[in-house]
């Protein structure tokens, strides 16, 4: 059996970003998983003493505070400024600028419409840099859009992960009833180049292992895209996860891997792969 790794795939900047920024602040604390990736976690604990506060209340006085990469609510951030935390701000750049473009437009007296999962970390963060929060509506499908108040002005922001297609509908519904829109593309360009690789990939192989965490917006929507074209593709979080049973008959094997998966958990994955199988990799 062969093995194919996507073209694309993995960390992306804004995750490589936050995993250096986290280890040069040896003992600190961050708040939230900083990544969607529990082994990468674990490991940042075991060799960097970084802990993890779920609460703000669990920050102690003298704690060093790193952002998480998906940013946090503007209130919350303003609440550890004034605890007068070290703040060390590992929020991906590609997030902040839909809280920039959020915190603008609704100050200029636009209503926002956000494309995102409302219980996204990413998306709470966004949708708290809006001026009035009663002017800011987030959403997942066009038809939600039917219901809302919007005003005449409205500005449309998106979650970094989300597929553009799926954007792009909720923008035409938009211009069927708004005559003034103003649109942002805030996904990643990351996101495109790893969605369209494992497209490709998952189009020849005749089985697919995606590599992820499971909370992991990015690698459930790689997922979604390679089962498609694979019928096999299963998403797993590490090595142990493999059952050998998935390779029976099967010719070529294709690996992508999330946004916050690291190079070493893709390695134990083919290990693993070859252990099982004998592979042509």
């Amino acid at each position: 059996m062969k093995i194919q790794l996507a073209s694309s795939y993995g960390f992306c900047f804004g995750v490589k970003r936050a995993i250096e920024i986290a280890e040069e602040h040896k003992g600190s604390v961050t708040y939230g998983p900083l990544i969607h990736n529990k082994d990468e976690i674990d490991r940042l604990k075991q060799g960097f003493n970084i802990d993890i506060a779920r609460d703000i209340k669990d920050i102690h006085t003298d704690d060093a505070v790193v952002i998480r990469t998906h940013g946090i609510p503007k209130d919350e951030l303003a609440l550890l400024n004034k605890q007068e935390h070290k703040i060390i701000d590992a929020t991906c750049p590609y997030v902040t600028t839909p809280q920039n473009i959020v915190e603008k437009m609704s100050e200029d007296g636009y209503s926002i419409v956000i494309f995102g999962d409302a219980d996204h970390p990413e998306i709470k963060g966004v949708v708290s840099y809006a001026q009035n929060p009663k002017d800011a509506f987030i959403v997942l499908e066009p038809e939600e859009l039917e219901a809302l108040p919007l005003n005449g002005k409205v500005a449309v922001v998106s979650q970094t992960t989300k597929k553009p297609e799926d954007f792009a509908k909720i923008v035409a519904a938009l211009m069927s009833t708004r005559k003034e829109i103003r649109v942002f593309n805030t996904i990643c360009n990351a996101t495109f180049e790893n969605q369209d690789a494992a497209a490709e990939l998952a189009k020849d192989a005749d089985v697919m292992i995606v590599i992820g965490g499971k909370h992991s917006s990015n690698t459930k929507q790689l997922h979604s895209i390679c089962v498609r074209d694979c019928d096999d593709s299963y998403l797993i979080e590490n090595e142990k996860e493999l059952e050998e049973a998935w390779f029976d008959g099967k010719r070529f094997c294709g690996i992508s891997a999330g946004a916050s998966t690291p190079d070493w958990i893709v390695q134990n994955v083919i290990n693993k792969i070859q252990e099982l199988k004998s592979v042509e990799a």
